[in-house]
């Protein structure tokens, strides 16, 4: 059975009977965890072994866990800093920076794939303007040249640890201030003001080899009436034609007030997956994922498939087996790159205590 268009989450820290009917529908591609599935690292080696099982191929298994307020697993995890944290030293520092933000894309991935988690959706494109209710210190910075030099560095740090990245939220969800999570945000800009501001990090990624997006759920009026995830004029003609993307582009989670306005959740899906999304995230209702699994209608493409197939995490170049958190920290590179990264974003007083 190949891989579905659809991610699903599932409920608790092991696979109840439901989530496995769920996961066993051809529909499904994935599974999204949160801090919910979360316990231990071992309990969380478990989980995501059970998930793999479950079909062949194996189910995508991915999280949202980019670094400081959005971090899924913490106990027994490398606190990863919030990303403007790295901004600030790329302002003094463009160099260090860069090697930081390689180091905790190196960290972020390395324990992830220890436990079984393929890749992370990270990291955010967004411009901080200093506004936005929900992007905030997500954001590396509000210069779009400090944001694709440190984006690149995570990803090559990604890449080392032997996970894909995913730079959201396209074509930027910075400017505005409302949270897509519970409302519906509205960007007045025209196409050229986001295409040299927004826009040029995404750009530069893209060039960079970027292997997946997820676009916002922003509607940006002037260009289309319909949120940029479910937007042909977006997805098709900006990032496929004009950006020249040609990896995954995953839908935020349907369940978002700021997805409500495609219908319900089947139109909402389709509409995603019409417009040129390769998988759909549903997240936190188990209710309307059995709706759309019985009501979804949706042959995936082969182009779909081969770029979803290159989000599996990646084993070291031995084709070895994925190294484990002992490994891990007998490793002096490691281990070095932990304590440099813990450093980051600690106050004088918080140093003199270390």
């Amino acid at each position: 059975m190949s891989l579905g268009p659809v991610m699903l989450d599932v409920v608790g820290t092991e696979l109840s009977a439901d989530d496995i009917r769920r996961l066993q529908h051809p529909l499904v591609g994935g599974v999204i965890l949160f801090a919910r599935n979360y316990t231990s690292p071992a309990q969380l080696k478990a989980l995501t072994a059970s998930i793999h099982v479950v079909r062949q191929p194996p189910l995508l298994i991915a999280v949202d866990h980019e670094g400081g307020r959005v971090q899924r697993f913490k106990e027994g995890f490398t606190r990863i800093p919030p990303m403007r944290e790295f901004g600030k030293i790329w302002d003094k520092s463009p160099k260090r920076a860069k090697q930081l933000a390689e180091e905790a894309g190196w960290i972020l991935a390395a324990e992830l794939r220890a436990h079984g988690v393929d890749f992370s959706f990270t990291p955010v494109l967004d411009m901080d303007y200093g506004e936005s209710q929900v992007i905030g210190n997500r954001a590396f910075h509000k210069n779009p040249q400090a944001i694709s030099e440190l984006a690149f560095a995570l990803m090559q740090g990604l890449k080392r640890g032997g996970m894909a990245a995913v730079g959201k939220h396209f074509p930027g969800h910075g400017f505005v201030v409302a949270d897509s999570h519970v409302a519906i945000p509205i960007d007045e800009r025209s196409f050229d003001e986001i295409a040299q501001a927004d826009l040029q990090s995404f750009r530069q990624m893209i060039d960079d080899g970027l292997p997946a997006i997820m676009p916002a759920h922003v509607i940006y009026p002037k260009v289309d009436s319909k949120p940029a995830g479910f937007s042909e004029r977006w997805l098709q003609k900006v990032l496929r034609q004009r950006l020249e993307f040609n990896g995954v582009i995953f839908s935020d989670d349907l369940s978002m007030e700021g997805a409500v306005v495609a219908g319900n959740v089947t139109e909402r899906a389709l509409a995603a997956l019409n417009a040129g999304c390769d998988m759909v995230l549903l997240c936190n209702r188990p209710d309307l994922a059995d709706e759309l699994l019985q009501n979804l209608k949706w042959d995936i493409s082969g182009q779909s498939l081969a770029r979803l197939a290159r989000m599996h995490g990646r084993r070291d170049l031995d084709h070895a087996v994925v190294p484990d958190m002992v490994a891990l920290r007998e490793s002096a590179e490691f281990t070095q790159a932990v304590h440099e990264v813990g450093q980051v974003g600690l106050s004088e007083a918080d140093l003199f205590k270390a």
